[in-house]
């Protein structure tokens, strides 16, 4: 269900005008860090593309979500003179409505934005009428070291289970209960888009 969400049928036709980065939980925190982090990277492969930061916020304050948005891009690599702001927005909806105000027309766009929030993005640019966008999902990746560990080198209580080479049990299930939680809260928000016309 969670890789359902991330899929993006819409496949660009003409190369992208403009890269949107969703807003997420600002920075620093995961969602903005791995948003922008993905911005700059699909930035890098297009790079005539102008960046337009979602981010509600003072863009002048050195301290506000959206400038440091705006700084980590410009730490990635992504020229300054590339980067806007849409700083408006406060849902999707919103963010959406306000970037057609300030594009022209119905350009090619990308949505850098968390896995789980590519399909409601996408289908809210399309409701209003931006219908040649594209997501690219923000995934995180996985640390490619072993974390198995002996038991007993060690020490401790030994009548406590050994669980040492057991990644079940220390970390899938609690990534599993995590993305059940993400999931269930991401349709909430698609039935309530539906229910308002959003989508």
């Amino acid at each position: 269900m969670y890789y359902g969400l991330s899929i993006s049928a819409q496949k660009l036709e003409s190369p992208p005008k403009h890269i949107v980065v969703m807003s997420g939980n600002g920075i620093p925190s995961e969602s903005g860090l791995m948003r922008t982090y993905y911005a700059s990277e699909v930035a890098k492969n297009h790079p005539n593309t102008k960046v337009i930061v979602t981010m509600p916020g003072d863009t002048t304050d050195t301290t506000s979500a959206c400038y440091l948005m705006k700084k980590e891009l410009i730490i990635r690599g992504v020229e300054k003179r590339r980067i806007s702001f849409e700083n408006v927005g406060t849902n999707t909806r919103s963010q959406a409505q306000e970037i057609k105000k300030l594009i022209k027309g119905n350009p090619a766009i990308i949505v850098i934005t968390s896995p789980e929030h590519i399909y409601r993005s996408l289908a809210t640019f399309n409701k209003i009428g931006l219908t040649k966008v594209t997501g690219h999902a923000a995934f995180e990746e996985a640390v490619e070291a072993s974390f198995l560990f002996e038991d007993d080198e060690l020490g401790g209580n030994k009548l406590i289970p050994k669980i040492g080479d057991n990644t079940q049990i220390r970390y899938q299930f609690w990534s599993h209960l995590k993305y059940q939680i993400i999931v269930y809260r991401e349709y909430t928000a698609i039935a309530f888009y539906k229910l308002k016309g959003w989508i």
